[in-house]
């Protein structure tokens, strides 16, 4: 157990983790994130549970995936019914406060939190309906939208984000004047890098569109052909919008977004600095789930690659060693026993059997051996989709398709789909018995397809469900969602 301190956890939404200064990338501008990992840790293999963000953020606060809680998709989100790290510290008596967005069903819900300020939750408690669509897959038109929004300007993110940085701020100042207390935690939950792809021009003009290379993978040819990402692709038709002038513009204003989160990752480090509460504060920082970013030919999210499943993370403060790089595979989950741990709380005998471990424990090399795994049953799944780390070895199961395998040590870019390679066999065989120990994947499979079919039944019918159509993203609080 450590120290008790206070955690500022901060969280963004959508970031790509290669698109970090730290991690290497050669264009992007975050000093502030990048000073953070310079005095903690960054975790270089981290994953959401699943990249889409109602479930992840399910996942994230329930510390559970998402087959042990059943909130599968954007249309059905968690409810406060499954105990949170929220839960357990308030239970305790701390203070635990969130800003910005949530994605949770409804702020009538209780959360686990003693005060959301500016909650941004799904539309109308129903979210988004389109995603229960598995057999066929939709057309989804909206993400028609990606390409076309994408340009140098203001939009209502970027004035959330200001108001949030600028809400927390003031909370750290009012907090900083009272009394010693239990420790508490403020999760600051920022909109950006999310689409639309809009940046500010001092944030756009930071990159030179004629300078953004192609992406990776990016000619017909490269392009994978395996089965689940044709049909994503079919669904999630955002490429078919692009042509190469906006390919840069929208890469460009992405940049932008990422430089424009930093700085306010900024405000709120410099904020600890000044109140006097960086002795007794620890931060950490992640991402809901990160953005394929064109790779591929593939945007947004839904896929189990490095750029959509992987996350940033990145942990600074009281015991927490500077200048470190930790390899060990993370995820998502590992929040929940991170921050039970980082109050000076024990584990509650209910949340014994959670799948996480405690980032102290894993920097420090004592957590148990476990699976870090991630799974996907939304927008775009044509089925059940389940990753898995092995060492080296990321393994991707898809129910009744081909697997892929990646040797990530060898190939970071994933360019090389080791699945079909017979030498691979045992390899694969061995990390499909780690996945089954933690999920039956066609039992998952099929719970989630049969509590969608509810769904749908419930809305009035497929029928029902179409002509109700889709957002390309959830609106801030005051304004209304866009639909196609």
């Amino acid at each position: 157990m450590q120290k008790p301190a206070n955690l500022l956890f901060i969280l963004s939404d959508e970031h790509n983790p290669r698109v970090l200064g730290a991690a290497g990338h050669p264009m992007i501008k975050t000093p502030h994130l990048d000073r953070l990992a310079a005095r903690g840790v960054r975790f270089t293999d981290a994953y959401c549970n699943s990249p889409i963000c109602v479930p992840s953020r399910a996942s994230l606060a329930t510390g559970r995936y998402v087959h042990q809680i059943r909130f599968w998709d954007n249309g059905i989100a968690y409810d406060g019914s499954v105990p949170s790290w929220g839960h357990r510290l308030r239970e305790a008596g701390h203070d635990v406060t969130s800003i910005g967005k949530l994605h949770f069903r409804s702020a009538d819900d209780d959360n686990g939190f003693t005060e959301e300020v500016m909650p941004l939750h799904i539309v109308d408690g129903i979210g988004d309906p389109l995603g229960w669509l598995r057999d066929p897959l939709p057309v989804r038109e909206a993400a028609l939208r990606l390409a076309k929004d994408a340009k140098c300007g203001n939009s209502s993110y970027q004035d959330y984000d200001d108001k949030i940085t600028a809400a927390a701020v003031d909370w750290l100042k009012a907090r900083a004047r009272g009394a010693n207390q239990k420790p508490w935690v403020l999760f600051v939950s920022l909109v950006c890098p999310h689409f639309p792809l809009i940046a500010r021009p001092e944030w756009f003009n930071l990159y030179h569109e004629d300078k953004i290379p192609e992406p990776a993978m990016y000619a017909a040819h490269e392009r994978p052909n395996h089965p689940y990402i044709a049909a994503i692709r079919e669904c999630m038709v955002y490429d078919k919008a692009f042509d190469q002038a906006s390919r840069r513009r929208a890469i460009a204003a992405y940049f932008g977004m990422v430089s424009f989160l930093d700085h306010n990752i900024g405000k709120l480090v410099e904020a600890l600095a000044a109140t006097g509460l960086a002795e007794r504060t620890r931060v950490l920082y992640s991402s809901d789930h990160g953005d394929n970013l064109g790779t591929r030919g593939l945007w947004g999210k839904s896929t189990m690659y490095e750029e959509s499943a992987g996350v940033p993370m990145i942990m600074a403060g009281p015991d927490v060693p500077a200048g470190t790089v930790c390899r060990a595979p993370v995820s998502l989950v590992d929040a929940f026993p991170t921050i039970v741990d980082g109050a000076g709380l024990p584990v509650a005998a209910a949340d014994r059997d959670l799948p996480g471990a405690s980032l102290f424990d894993i920097v420090r090399g004592t957590a148990a051996r476990r699976t870090v795994m991630s799974e996907y049953h939304a927008a775009g799944a044509v089925t059940g989709a389940f990753l898995v780390r092995q060492g080296p070895f990321k393994y991707v199961h898809y129910v009744g398709l081909p697997p892929q395998l990646f040797d990530l040590d060898q190939d970071p870019e994933e360019r090389r789909d080791l699945g079909p390679d017979p030498g691979y066999r045992g390899v694969i065989a061995d990390c499909e018995a780690a996945l089954r120990r933690v999920v039956d994947p066609e039992r998952a499979d099929a719970l989630a397809r049969a509590d969608q079919t509810a769904r749908i039944a419930a809305f009035g019918g497929r029928a029902k469900v179409l002509a109700h159509g889709s957002f390309g993203y959830s609106p801030t609080p005051g304004t209304k969602p866009v639909y196609n």
